[in-house]
This record gives structure tokens, C-alpha cells and sequence, in this order.
């Protein structure tokens, strides 16, 4: 009998705790999925031409910031070609001080599903979202913004969501301590050959396997982008290149990262490396099938070690 009732203790303190250590577990990959299916199966591609899908996608997005405990969620609309586009915006931690901003455009290019570019960086972000709306404080203050209109035949241009994000920012003077944008996250290859460079000799210093997760950054980026890169590093429990260029290296401002350097502030790109790795990149089999969840939560969960620290 008394083992009985220590066996018994011994249950009920299990499903007691059960509940407290869920909530200390990293990325839920179910939860990435999730948002993944919502994002490559609307009824028309997430792109320019499809105004209305960009609305249910964007709608989904400050649902999600909502549910994750945003003190603010807010719609930044703004016109294009007689149409009205819009950044979402949710903040987390103290609204006084210096904000570190933290972005992925949910718009695709054409007419693909658009998994990794940038299903999965939308998918990071909602992720990193619920589980900053677990920390019971922040340092400071956190604002994850979803945007729109970074594909052609907009990149580049004024009309990018990040480029009218970053002009009202520096417009309103708010002080910014930097920014991480996340571009495809999901897509990874342990076998030789698989990862490539704009530069051939490149391979002999990060190697040819596509199993990496790379933070990315111009010369001359400041302290931000150096401690940025160190801490994801030493987070991270999956491989992590650092990869410092000039700004004219193909793909080294292939985001919405490039928009907040034209304005002053400190960004880095956050990525599996695009085109370099994922040959799927803008083609109609950027699917959802292709993509690693273990990884990419991995992925996130270093984010979240840095940031909330």
C-alpha cells in the first residue's frame, strides 16, 4: 500500500508540472507547421495582384500577435497603384526606449506557394511572437513587424512594407537598437554541394553543405550586427556561419534588412541563404514538403535566446 501512494504521489506531481514545463520548451514545430499550411494554401498566391489575399494573410498575422499577448497590434496601410497595402506591426516589453525591430514579408513573388520565400520567416516570427508572450519580462521593448510588398516588382523601391516602416520610424525619431530581418529559414541539405556562393572560393570557408543557418551583414554595420551574430552563434545548437561583405555582394541586401540600413540603422539578415542553397527559390515547388521543422524551430529558438536573454 505504501508504494501504491508514493507511486501515486509520484503521477500527480507529474501532471501537476506537467503544464510549467510545457511552457518552458523552445518552438513548437507543430505550431510552425501550422502557419506554414495557412500561408501556401490561400485560394490565389500571396502576391501584389492578389490585394485580398494579402488582407486574409495579414489579418491571420495580428491574430496570432493578438493571441500571443502583444500589448499593441496595429495595421500600417499605405497606397499602391490605387491599392492599399499593409505592415502589421505587434510590440512586446516597455514601450520606453531604444526598440529592437524584428521583420518578414509575408508576400510571394508570382505565382508560387512561397514555403521557404517566406513562408518560413513569417512562420519564425509568429513563433518567436507566442514565445515572447511567455517571458515575464523583456528588457526592452520588441516590435515584430509582417511586410508586404518585398517582392518584385517592388524591391527596391519606396513601396517595400520595410521602406515605409523604416521612413515613419525615422521620420518619428524613434531610436532603434537594430534590426533582424528573417528571409527562408526552412530549407536544409546535409550533402556536399548543395550550398553555393556569389563567389566560387567561398566554399573552402563555409563549405559545401547546405546544413546552415547564416546571419548575414555588410562592413561597417556597428556593434549591433558583430553582437548579434556572436550571441545567435553561441545559442544556437545547429550550425551557424557569420558572413560579413560589402554592400555590393550579390544577395548581401537581398531583403527588407536593406531598407533600414538607407535610413541609418543597424540590420541583419537572418537566413538559410536563399538562392545560394534552395534551387526551389521563386518556382512553384517552394512547398511546404521540402522544408525541415526541427531546424527551423531550432532556428527560432536561438532567436529567442538572444533577444530575451
Amino acid at each position: 500500500m505504501k508504494r501504491t501512494l508514493q507511486g501515486l504521489l509520484v503521477l500527480a506531481s507529474l501532471v501537476w508540472t506537467a503544464p510549467s514545463l510545457a511552457q518552458n520548451q523552445g518552438a513548437d514545430t507543430l505550431r510552425l507547421r501550422q502557419h506554414l499550411q495557412m500561408l501556401t494554401t490561400t485560394p490565389q498566391p500571396r502576391n501584389y495582384q492578389h490585394p485580398a489575399v494579402l488582407d486574409t494573410v495579414a489579418a491571420y498575422i495580428a491574430r496570432q500577435l493578438r493571441a500571443a499577448g502583444a500589448h499593441e497590434v496595429e495595421a500600417q496601410p499605405y497606397a499602391v497603384r490605387g491599392q492599399t497595402y499593409r505592415n502589421v506591426l505587434g510590440s512586446f516589453g516597455p514601450n520606453d526606449g531604444p526598440r529592437l525591430i524584428i521583420g518578414a514579408h509575408y508576400d510571394v513573388c508570382g505565382d508560387q506557394p512561397g514555403a521557404d520565400d517566406n513562408g518560413t520567416g513569417v512562420a519564425a516570427l509568429l513563433e518567436l511572437a507566442r514565445l515572447l508572450g511567455r517571458q515575464p519580462t523583456l528588457p526592452y521593448r520588441i516590435d515584430l513587424v509582417a511586410y508586404t510588398l518585398e517582392e518584385p516588382p517592388f524591391f527596391r523601391t519606396s513601396n517595400m512594407g520595410s521602406y515605409v516602416h523604416a521612413a515613419a520610424l525615422k521620420a518619428a525619431g524613434v531610436p532603434v537598437r537594430g534590426m533582424v530581418a528573417l528571409e527562408m529559414l526552412g530549407y536544409y541539405d546535409d550533402r556536399r554541394g548543395t550550398q553555393h556562393y556569389p563567389i566560387a572560393p567561398l566554399k573552402y570557408i563555409y563549405g559545401s553543405r547546405g546544413n546552415y543557418v547564416t546571419v548575414a551583414q555588410k562592413f561597417g554595420n556597428g556593434r549591433f550586427g558583430r553582437q548579434f551574430a556572436r550571441r545567435y552563434r553561441a545559442a544556437a545548437t545547429l550550425p551557424v556561419k557569420r558572413f560579413k561583405a560589402p554592400a555590393w555582394l550579390p544577395g548581401i541586401d537581398f531583403s527588407d534588412h536593406l531598407n533600414y540600413w538607407k535610413f541609418g540603422y543597424p540590420a541583419v539578415l537572418l537566413t538559410d541563404t536563399a538562392f545560394y542553397r534552395n534551387r526551389s527559390y521563386h518556382e512553384t515547388t517552394d512547398t511546404l514538403a521540402r522544408l525541415d521543422m526541427r531546424r527551423l524551430g531550432l532556428a527560432v529558438d536561438a532567436l529567442l535566446a538572444v533577444v530575451a536573454p
